[in-house]
């Protein structure tokens, strides 16, 4: 019986999908090897807080993953509501999970109602009238969604949409050597970090969260909601705790045994540290909720600076691989 137990939706997908072709790899190397580590800053409805993210774009860690390991990854999307199901079926009729991009909202066994497209989970089955899922712990693992509203999820347009996105993984040939897959997920992230496109993502990202804190909290129309939200988002958001930083620290740790790298070694200390600042950014932002204490926006601004120079520290670390 297939089943995976991950705390992050597309890592637990894409954890379903592995197991089923022969993979054993944990969540933290599932998330690693698909440079999955990242930072940004995400418009979210206002002009007060917007959304902080700790990882990168959905569907990349899935798709960098594949190019690691030197695996097949077979994606479909169609605005054919029917042509979408017939795809599904007919892996599932063969006996395989696929990976499935949704908005959470129409889910049924979702308990907080709000539209996010970019979630994921992994179908494994179907009856006549629901169709049975693997999705994260928080969600509670095995579940089952009527095809009515698994339908609608996977169709709902706005922010994220994935346009009936599904996908299966499939082993090839020309598969890679974890070992050598690791360091090369390691340098790309790192240079990813290091190099983003514009100010909002990497270690410009965390710079502009700092200057821009007391802004946001400036322009918040409910400051109460805003900072519990981004604390919550942190912490229990699917990112494993820490903002993503304790799955890539057990990744690393995992990747320091398997290379035998002091470098790797050195680097998992530093987001030992992250991980433990980044609790206390999310227990900062709590705080600053519950008291709207703005000298509370120095701390968490100075937490932020702090977290950038040791990430890129990290990261620069990681290019000498």
């Amino acid at each position: 019986m297939i089943n995976f137990k991950g705390e992050h939706c597309e890592t637990t997908t894409i954890g379903v999908l592995m197991t089923h072709i022969g993979f054993d790899f944990s969540e933290a190397m599932l998330f690693g090897l698909g440079q999955g580590l990242n930072y940004g800053i995400l418009p979210w409805g206002s002009d007060g807080m917007p959304f902080l993210g700790g990882r990168t774009r959905q569907f990349e860690i899935t798709e960098r993953l594949c190019e690691n390991l030197g695996l097949k990854l077979s994606v479909n999307r169609t605005a054919s509501v029917k042509k979408a199901w017939q795809i599904v079926k007919s892996y599932l009729d063969d006996d395989r999970p696929v990976g499935l991009q949704l908005d959470c909202y129409h889910l049924e066994y979702f308990t907080s109602k709000i539209h996010f497209a970019g979630h994921f989970a992994a179908i494994i089955g179907y009856d006549d009238k629901d169709a049975y899922l693997i999705d994260t712990q928080q969600q509670g693992g095995r579940k089952k969604t009527s095809l009515e509203s698994l339908s609608l999820a996977r169709s709902e347009k706005g922010p994220m949409f994935g346009k009936n996105l599904s996908f299966v993984i499939d082993r090839t040939e020309n598969e890679v050597d974890l070992r050598e897959a690791i360091i090369k997920a390691l340098v790309a992230n790192a240079e990813s970090f290091l190099n983003p496109p514009i100010s909002n993502f990497g270690y410009k990202g965390l710079l502009r969260t700092a200057k821009d804190l007391k802004k946001w909290y400036k322009a918040s129309d409910d400051i109460e909601k805003d900072f519990s939200f981004a604390a919550t988002m942190m912490e229990r958001g699917g990112t494993g705790g820490a903002m993503f930083r304790n799955l890539y620290r057990d990744f690393l740790k995992e990747a320091s045994h398997l290379t035998g790298s002091q470098v790797i070694e050195d680097v998992y200390e530093i987001y030992v540290e992250s991980a433990l600042m980044w609790h206390q950014v999310s227990d900062t932002f709590m705080k600053i909720s519950q008291t709207k204490d703005e000298k509370l926006l120095v701390e968490a601004s100075q937490l932020f600076k702090d977290i950038e120079a040791l990430e890129s520290k990290a990261m620069n670390m990681l290019l000498t691989l």
